[in-house]
């Protein structure tokens, strides 16, 4: 049996004028799993994601989803699969109850709409209108009406957006406890650290295409580790150790603050403290932290305009 839900190979999107938005794209995504897609703004990671809900047919390539085409099997797929597209659009005048209940109608075996309000919090504003709810209360209604359903695959574009920290960290703790359900969920973010978190597995768009795909690990991978510290008074770069030896790949200046990137971070962290400690001097500002998503998902960004 196969095990994955989501299978995509070479898609392509080209809108009207021959605007190619999404350029030959390949993944797939396991059963059970948080599968992440990341990039800029019109790196075609919403434009991907309509491909996969049905929303329109692809200009080439093959996306299945559960085994069958979103686009001509529409009716077989659409009951199996919740979407929370970025804005809902939701009637103004009628409560969060009524539009909860509303939507139920539309779904095939819903569950009860108070249980999914309860579910994204939202429980205490049931007899409120759409149009008094804050941006953060609406993206949680539109989570909750994705989740009716009880959908095998949770389609989420941009779901935190307009939460605040504590909403947020809620939606998280959210899609761990489906994907650990066995429901498995595509999300698109900006929140870098949502995808680290969340993530089993990612890809990082560019201009259309794949840039690189894996578990965030195997993408921080291929990124050096950092060391930041400020130089004592009296003390130049050339009084450390020979950095060769520690392991450092280079180094920045910022006024008197020293940036050391090394793939050695253990190493070359020992060294510089070491030095220190021989030196009878403090570091102030030091900061050793390894490879970040961000500091990956910005070098590729980088590399793909050096290469533009």
């Amino acid at each position: 049996m196969n095990t994955n839900v989501i299978e995509v190979t070479d898609l392509r999107r080209v809108y009207g004028g021959g605007f190619e938005a999404v350029r030959g794209i390949t993944f797939s995504v396991a059963r059970g799993e948080v599968f992440a897609l990341l990039g800029t703004n019109g790196a075609g990671k919403t434009s991907t994601v309509e491909l996969l809900e049905g929303l329109a047919r692809p200009a080439g390539g093959r996306v299945r989803v559960l085994g069958h085409d979103p686009y001509e099997e529409r009716a077989v797929v659409r009951p199996r699969t919740g979407v929370m597209l970025q804005e809902g659009g939701f009637p103004s005048e009628l409560t969060v109850a009524e539009t909860a209940r509303m939507w139920a109608g539309c779904v095939s075996g819903a569950r009860p709409p108070l249980e999914a309000l309860e579910l994204v919090g939202l429980a205490r504003r049931v007899d409120v209108r759409v149009k008094q709810l804050s941006g953060g209360e609406r993206r949680r209604l539109d989570l909750a009406l994705a989740l009716l359903g009880r959908p095998e695959v949770l389609f989420l574009d941009e779901p935190t957006t307009g939460l605040d920290a504590e909403g947020r960290r809620d939606t998280w703790e959210l899609v761990r406890a489906l994907r650990d359900g066995g429901t498995t969920v595509l999300l698109t973010t900006h929140y870098l650290e949502e995808a680290e978190g969340l993530a089993d597995r990612l890809a990082i768009l560019h201009e259309g295409r794949i840039a690189v795909t894996g578990t965030p690990a195997e993408v921080t991978a291929g990124q050096p580790s950092r060391i930041s510290f400020e130089l004592p008074e009296g003390y130049f770069v050339g009084d450390l150790p020979p950095l060769g030896e520690l392991g450092v790949l280079g180094h920045e200046m910022d006024g008197r603050v020293v940036r050391l990137r090394t793939r050695e971070l253990q190493r070359a962290a020992t060294g510089v403290l070491v030095w220190a400690e021989r030196a009878g001097v403090e570091l102030r500002r030091l900061d050793v932290r390894s490879a970040s998503l961000e500091e990956a998902f910005l070098g590729i960004a980088a590399a793909e305009e050096v290469t533009a």
